[in-house]
């Protein structure tokens, strides 16, 4: 690669890094190319970028995005998953992929910035997606509301009872 495709690389690469709110790192090694296409496809339906760079030159745009503590990830051939809108997604579809096909492993990531070690990128796909954790929002938002609403209707219920036993009790006598 000649010197200006370089610069290029780890500029885009330090604008990545500074973008993203999630990325993952793992090694792809041992992965056939259709098994990549089918990954690429799932990292892609959930907006999700993928970019297998050498390891010099992601470690400049790391240092220059001020990012420390990245270093011991960069042995190997390193892919990365750069999610911008859900800084869960790749985590979870990497480790969900991970499970199925054992050439690919997991090395670390970022969450903002921030460097994740392997446990931790781990735990971050474990978590309830985004839509998942808004239904639950909701749902425990709504449920005193409706509780509320069935204890005002009780009473009103309770007498509809009362009234149907009397005539019930009217009827047969």
């Amino acid at each position: 690669m000649a010197r200006p495709e370089k610069e290029a690389t780890v500029s885009e690469m330090k604008e990545k890094f500074s973008r993203a709110a999630g990325v993952v790192l793992a090694d792809y090694r041992g992965l056939n190319v259709g098994e990549v296409t089918v990954l690429r496809k799932k990292l892609r339906e959930s907006n999700v970028e993928y970019r297998v760079v050498k390891n010099t030159l992601s470690a400049l745009a790391a240092k220059e995005a001020k990012i420390d503590g990245m270093d011991s990830m960069l042995k190997g051939p390193t892919a990365y998953a750069f999610g911008y809108e859900d800084p869960v997604a790749p985590a979870k579809i990497l480790a969900e992929f991970a499970k199925t096909h054992k050439n690919l492993e997991l090395k670390g990531g970022l969450l903002n910035g921030e460097v994740l070690s392997l446990d931790k990128v781990k735990a971050l796909a474990d978590l309830p997606g985004r839509e998942e954790l808004l239904a639950r929002a909701i749902g425990s938002m709504s449920a005193p509301m409706t509780n509320f609403a069935r204890l005002l209707g009780a009473p009103i219920r309770n007498l509809g009872y009362a009234l149907e036993a009397l005539r019930a009790s009217r009827a047969e006598a």
